[in-house]
């Protein structure tokens, strides 16, 4: 993918997840530099090997900016302003739209790992971190083909499954699967600590189920209020939703309306045991390929198609070097919607061939 001499990459905010990727990109042959607000925290990355001395110069060719969310467009502003022009950003915030909409260019795409610990900061750090999870990518118009290639194949060696979001779309799923899970997790946390203030016994019962449900509200709780406020909407929107259903339950159980109580509690159980493992096997994926011309926002356009049909990208490889004349995107999709994500590009004027 790059030459020895080109794995060159710089992380800004060494806490769990910047100093995972820093650890992730050594082990596979990177030299990786870092920075942080905290003086200390530097000194003890570069003393326990996570990263190396040095600052984000000419010879880099990767920037992954890992600070609170409200932090991320500043960072990568200035990271573009220090590199080089062969040099791209990305981030690992859980919010995407608005640092998106703030550094739409050729050189960023947003990015979020779906991975994370109850350790916190730099002493959590962990090389595996990423294995197997899903990492969102959000390209956008500007995105040049050359850019979202090379990240994604980053990402793919270091493990994870790596899949094409529009950053909207992005938000509005995380609020449902991961922000206000986050903040279901510490009001059942809270309540329960509340509550065995009257009762200490309480806690020693608390069994899987409980511990299970409140494993998230051990988190770093410090970069949880940017990314609640940035995806406010969303998550609002969700907590509505869900209050809603909480009413109706609880309207169910005082009245002893069983059917309605044992539906739900069914309908969860089906739905969880439908729930996807983190990747599908690869005779459930059916690959695409797709002529695109070498226009801005191609990219953005293929991605976005999928996300209207609610076909999920498992996988995107360049083809070729997409110059001048264009080139071939290869598409990992599920293949019950395989067809279905074929049409729709079709109808947006891309020639599509299936494997």
């Amino acid at each position: 993918m790059t030459s020895p001499a080109e794995r060159r990459a710089h992380v800004v905010g060494l806490g769990l997840i910047g100093a995972s990727v820093a650890l992730a990109l050594s082990e596979r042959g990177w030299r990786v530099t870092g920075e942080d607000i905290d003086d200390e925290v530097v000194a003890r990355a570069r003393a326990t090997g996570v990263v190396v001395a040095g600052d984000l110069d000419g010879a880099v060719t990767l920037c992954v900016v890992a600070t609170p969310a409200g932090a991320v467009a500043g960072a990568a502003r200035a990271a573009l302003a220090r590199g080089s022009e062969r040099l791209v950003v990305t981030d690992v915030a859980g919010v995407k739209a608005s640092i998106v909409a703030a550094l739409d260019g050729p050189r960023f795409v947003g990015g979020h790992p779906m991975a994370g610990s109850e350790r916190r900061g730099l002493e959590g750090a962990r090389a595996d971190l990423f294995a197997g999870c899903t990492w969102v990518l959000t390209p956008t118009e500007a995105t040049a083909p050359a850019t979202y290639g090379f990240l994604h194949g980053v990402w793919r060696e270091l493990g994870a499954n790596v899949i094409a979001v529009p950053a909207p779309d992005h938000d509005r799923l995380v609020a449902v699967a991961s922000h206000v899970p986050h903040l279901l997790a510490g009001a059942l946390m809270n309540e329960a600590a509340d509550a065995a203030e009257q009762d200490a016994v309480l806690l020693q019962l608390a069994a899987g189920g409980f511990r299970d449900m409140t494993r998230v509200a051990a988190g770093d709780p410090s970069i949880w209020p940017d990314v609640l406020f940035e995806n406010r909407a969303a998550v609002t929107a969700s907590l509505a939703a869900l209050e809603g259903r909480l009413s109706r339950l609880r309207r169910a159980l005082e009245a002893g309306d069983r059917p309605t109580l044992s539906g739900d509690l069914q309908s969860a159980a089906d739905a969880r045991r439908r729930l996807p493992g983190r990747a599908l096997h690869p005779e459930e994926l059916a690959y695409l390929r797709v002529a695109v011309s070498d226009e801005p926002g191609v990219l953005a356009t293929v991605t976005r198609t999928a996300s209207e049909a609610l076909v999920n990208i498992y996988d995107i490889e360049i083809a070729h070097g997409i110059e001048g004349t264009g080139g071939t995107l290869l598409l990992a999709v599920e293949a019950a919607r395989a067809t279905e994500l074929a049409a729709a590009l079709a109808a947006r004027g891309f020639g599509v061939g299936r494997e």
